[in-house]
């Protein structure tokens, strides 16, 4: 399990655009689980929609690839010194089924495809209350900053 304090260690994002609250379960190379919580409180709601707030599409592909860069780099020896960062290169297939709103919990998985010289695939999966609520295929690629 990994707790926000350690998802620092991983990604370089911080408030108001780390979209990843907890880790519940990881395996190297292949798998991880983790959640958001959706609070009425984040900035996006004042404009998306104010009287009727839902998550925009993008911040949940972006989640869902935040969670992609833990498991690449959490999969690797050591942890990130800085000098390289995992964008998204590619989003495939991706499909919205349900909204999501203010006081969902959204669990993601995410599981690796494979990797080859720096970059990754995935196929990650949105839920609420065990339903899809979202799905997309990812491609992220490590580079030097």
């Amino acid at each position: 399990m990994m707790e926000v304090k350690d998802i620092f260690e991983y990604l370089p994002h911080r408030y108001p655009f780390l979209l990843v609250d907890r880790v519940t379960e990881f395996t190297a190379n292949e798998s991880l689980k983790g959640y958001k919580n959706v609070t009425f409180n984040e900035p996006q709601f004042t404009g998306h929609f104010p009287n009727n707030p839902i998550m925009p599409g993008v911040m949940i592909i972006e989640a869902m690839a935040q969670c992609t860069g833990i498991l690449a780099f959490r999969s690797q020896e050591g942890k990130p010194d800085g000098s390289s960062m995992y964008y998204l290169a590619a989003v495939d297939n991706a499909r919205f089924r349900k909204p999501a709103v203010p006081g969902d919990r959204l669990d993601f998985e995410v599981k690796a495809l494979g990797h080859k010289r720096g970059i990754w695939k995935f196929e990650c999966t949105t839920m609420v209350d065990g339903k899809i609520i979202a799905s997309a295929d990812l491609m992220c690629a490590e580079r030097k900053v």
